[in-house]
């Protein structure tokens, strides 16, 4: 058995790629242009069924754009899950807008409707559930609450690329909807992050803002930002699109293997109706979980990730008192295992010997 080292998450960049950032910088054309448009019209094409996109330089900045051309600002609520990356609450707060922590629902890890119910008051602007691990969040659910509430619905996509739900492909539910480009997704610009919408407003407006506030030089309309993303990290985005989808069926394939072979532990629960792309394969073990992924690098090379030890509500940066049961519950019993593109057989092998081992051992 091989002891090379599985990593939890391992970044493809090959020659295709390097031959067109080469071509860019041979070009001498380095910041917004041409690849980026290229990039956001087959991103539209290929993943969101044609609907309009808007290149930013990081998914953070999508999000923080998408909010502000969505109207939300100072006196706004935005309800958001705790159990996620802090990018999520930090994009509401930069907004001037209040992040308000809602508990998730355990099967799929993702914003849970019944508990964003009761959150909503008059302060509320949208919702902005999370496809957290490359699952679909409830959409329909949260579909029809803010239809009845008369609030906006946003999405953060950027574990998520191509992941569906009843046949319609994330990213295209809610007002905006942000996929990150950070290397360690299922698919890279290098760093970087793409906006979806259909409606023309957000869009004008996310081009301004990602561009201080022009379209035309010299021409400010408004206060903007300088979050455009460059023809290099484009290129790389180009090629890695048309990659994505054979990665992804490879993610797929890595799942059902460990989902058919491991044994003592809770694996990945997939909606009717939904299409996981497993950016995380994320388990639940019964007992002690650091000791659990501890176990695994020291004792089988296998590396596992922690996402997210810490909630959201619980940073330094928030410090709220809020109850929220299944969170603390998650953050405590769960780990990623490795799933991505680059294993082979043995890799799988050894991952199921690891965890099954672990797991009657009560290591």
């Amino acid at each position: 058995m091989s002891k090379d080292f599985i990593p939890a998450a391992k970044p493809i960049v090959g020659d295709a790629e390097r031959e067109a950032v080469d071509a860019v910088l041979r070009s001498g054309m380095l910041a917004q242009g041409a690849e980026v448009a290229a990039f956001e019209q087959e991103f539209s094409d290929v993943l969101l069924d044609g609907r309009s996109t808007v290149a930013v330089n990081s998914g953070t900045a999508g999000l923080h754009l998408g909010l502000l051309a969505a109207g939300v600002g100072p006196g706004d609520e935005v309800i958001v899950p705790s159990f996620t990356f802090a990018a999520t609450a930090n994009a509401v707060a930069l907004t001037g807008a209040t992040p308000v922590f809602a508990d998730i629902e355990l099967e799929h890890y993702c914003l849970d409707p019944e508990h964003v119910s009761g959150l909503i008051t008059e302060r509320t602007k949208g919702i902005m559930p999370v496809h957290l691990y490359g699952h679909p969040a409830n959409m329909p659910a949260f579909g029809k609450l803010a239809e009845q509430h008369g609030l906006d619905l946003y999405e953060d996509a950027a574990q998520a690329h191509g992941a569906t739900l009843g046949g319609a492909p994330v990213g295209t539910f809610g007002t905006f909807a942000m996929f990150s480009l950070y290397p360690t997704k299922n698919m890279t610009s290098g760093e970087g992050g793409m906006v979806s919408t259909g409606d023309a407003e957000v869009e004008r407006l996310l081009r301004l803002l990602r561009n201080q506030g022009m379209q035309r030089q010299y021409e400010n309309e408004v206060v903007g930002f300088n979050a455009r993303m460059t023809n290099l990290h484009a290129a790389i985005g180009r090629v890695q699109l048309t990659k994505v989808g054979d990665w992804t069926r490879r993610r797929q394939a890595n799942a059902r293997y460990l989902d058919q072979n491991l044994d003592g532990v809770g694996v990945p629960a997939v909606a009717d109706g939904a299409v996981h792309v497993y950016h995380q394969y994320t388990i639940t073990v019964p007992h002690d979980r650091d000791g659990f992924v501890a176990a695994l690098k020291d004792e089988y090379q296998v590396g596992a990730g922690v996402y997210y030890p810490i909630p959201n509500h619980r940073l330094p940066s928030f410090a709220r008192t809020e109850d929220l049961p299944n969170t603390e519950k998650a953050a405590q019993s769960v780990l990623s295992l490795p799933v991505h593109p680059s294993l082979d057989d043995e890799d799988l092998e050894r991952i199921v010997t690891a965890v099954n081992t672990l797991a009657k051992a009560g290591a």
